[in-house]
């Protein structure tokens, strides 16, 4: 079997799905994800085509080593793309043989993974009630985003004092409509500066919350000087790119929870050898999942396969509604807070035929985040 071309489908705000053509019927299909480039990430696609046609796709360590190691240059672009072959290939080489990836891992020790869901709300008041509604359709676990103050302008206007007190009324509110027997994330999208996020940690405590995400940029010292000082266990790394960054952060910091992106980390491939390095220190694995359902489908052939597998990110509208279900032939099966693992071949889920007609893309590309003084904030 050789690789006669690679196929990529720009769809949605958000998604690049790209499928890998064999000199057989069989077809490969991955995914893409650094979001916010995905025109340039399929471009970097058709460059690394050039690389494997002619190949062969069950060769899949290799063609991952690779694009890795024998390339020039780095970056969450080229990453991205090594990513979404990795998982396309992995998807081919499952069709093959004719059985989930997960057999190609080692077989999975679990029949369903359990998933959180996320979500908004701009006042207490509101994050309280889609909380209830959230529990009410089953979900054990939810992850509600901090949010930020804005003036009329846009910009950022929290001082010190007010962001701490907003955010112990937010999880207040939430954790008291709820009740004590669900668990509750919270989404700080690296919003914080490390003063602010060790003193709402430290007030946070008591209104025991699963984890605490993101809550300062990507620093391995500064992260762990927070982690030291409070007591919520941290998850963080969705932005890596590679396995020795979440090395280095694993072994430099006390994290509990990692959270690698198998669409931009380096894939299937990628995220098996992560897990394993996490394993071996007690740390627990949660996919980072914004994404499509190649995205979701490739997360749960990792969670099937890995013993220190946590919880799924798992991508919601406003009102808990998988907002995936129309992109796929068949949707996942849900019920009581998990989703079974998929038992077809390869990742076991198909997309709709025309994806990228039925769903066109719109690009979702960001903006400047600006404090009130007019500097930059992070995000």
């Amino acid at each position: 079997m050789k690789i006669t071309k690679i196929d990529t489908l720009l769809s949605g705000k958000r998604y690049l799905f790209l499928k890998i053509h064999t000199d057989t019927d069989l077809v490969g299909i991955g995914e893409c994800g650094a979001w916010c480039y995905q025109e340039a990430t399929a471009a970097c696609v058709r460059t690394m085509e050039k690389l494997l046609i002619g190949r062969n796709p069950l060769d899949i360590e290799f063609i991952n080593t690779g694009l890795m190691r024998a390339m020039h240059f780095r970056g969450s672009i080229i990453q991205a793309a090594i990513s979404g072959i990795d998982i396309a290939l992995w998807d081919l080489k499952g069709k093959y043989y004719g059985v989930p990836i997960y057999e190609l891992l080692g077989g999975k020790v679990r029949d369903k993974a359990r998933i959180y869901v996320n979500y908004k709300g701009d006042t207490c008041e509101e994050l309280a009630r889609k909380a209830v509604l959230l529990k009410k359709q089953g979900y054990t676990a939810i992850r509600y985003s901090m949010g930020h103050e804005t003036d009329e302008k846009g910009r950022g206007t929290e001082s010190f004092t007010r962001v701490v007190k907003r955010m112990e009324k937010q999880l207040q509110a939430i954790r008291g409509a709820v009740g004590g027997d669900m668990d509750i994330a919270i989404e700080c999208h690296r919003g914080m500066k490390p003063a602010e996020a060790i003193a709402c940690g430290k007030i946070l405590e008591k209104y025991n919350p699963y984890f605490y995400e993101d809550p300062i940029p990507d620093n391995p010292l500064a992260m762990e000087r927070l982690i030291s000082q409070v007591d919520i266990p941290v998850a963080t790394g969705e932005r890596f790119i590679n396995l020795m960054e979440f090395d280095q952060l694993m072994t430099e910091t006390k994290v509990a929870y990692i959270r690698p992106d198998l669409c931009l980390a380096g894939g299937i491939t990628a995220g098996k050898k992560i897990a394993a390095l996490a394993e071996a220190k007690q740390i627990y694995v949660i996919p980072h999942n914004p994404l499509g359902p190649v995205s979701t489908a490739a997360c749960l052939q990792l969670d099937a396969c890995i013993p220190n597998f946590e919880i799924q990110e798992y991508p919601v509208d406003s009102e808990g509604k998988c907002r995936l279900d129309e992109q796929m032939k068949e949707p996942f099966l849900f019920q009581d807070g998990f989703i079974r693992i998929p038992d077809g071949p390869g990742l076991g889920i198909e997309l709709v035929e025309g994806i990228e007609t039925r769903f066109p893309f719109e690009g979702l590309y960001g903006k400047f985040y600006l404090q009130d003084d007019g500097s930059i904030m992070d995000r």
